[in-house]
């Protein structure tokens, strides 16, 4: 009966597995927002950010987990001279978070300061599941988040790990630990 049971929960995690690595998010339309919130620790994610704030789909855009030394002239650096009207007037640099957890703490903190409900969050496609569910379980159902993922071609070891990261997270979540 005990190998039965394990057979059975080492087949539903293995399905949950491929599950999670063929249904990674996708970028987002068109849809607008109140703020962009760019999660750093990727490549791409703080240009697709820039580009969705020149797009006028959302008012301001917070990057969080940045390294505290990072400033917004070493931004406007990165992305060239085009991008310094909009990183001065739009972009606000959060240093605090080291997580994904601290990152929702952070960003709420920054949203309710400035009375916004709509997010976009923006992350690598393998990192957005268990970027919105932490976002959701701190934010709560007040927010409305939309997913804007950046694709990349996530390695087995990648997806795995981070498919381990969710699970436990949800796990601590549903566990109150």
């Amino acid at each position: 009966m005990i190998l039965r049971l394990t057979a059975l929960l080492l087949l539903i995690y293995a399905v949950g597995f491929v599950l999670f690595g063929v249904t990674l998010a996708d970028p987002a339309g068109t849809e607008r927002t109140d703020a962009v919130v760019v999660l750093t620790g990727g490549s791409g994610r703080i240009e697709r950010g820039v580009a969705v704030m020149d797009d006028r789909l959302a008012k301001r855009m917070l990057i969080s987990g940045a390294d505290p030394s990072f400033t917004r002239a070493d931004l406007v650096r990165r992305l060239g001279p085009d991008s310094r009207r909009t990183v001065r007037c739009c972009v606000d640099l959060e240093s605090v978070s080291v997580d994904t957890r601290s990152n929702a703490e952070e960003a709420q903190r920054w949203l309710d300061k400035r009375s916004y409900r709509s997010i976009r969050l923006i992350t690598s496609d393998w990192h957005m599941r268990r970027a919105k569910y932490d976002f959701r379980v701190h934010l709560g159902p007040d927010y409305r988040i939309v997913e804007d993922a950046i694709r990349t071609r996530p390695s087995f070891a990648t997806l795995f790990l981070e498919y381990n990261k969710y699970l436990l997270r949800r796990g601590s979540v549903w566990f109150d630990l």
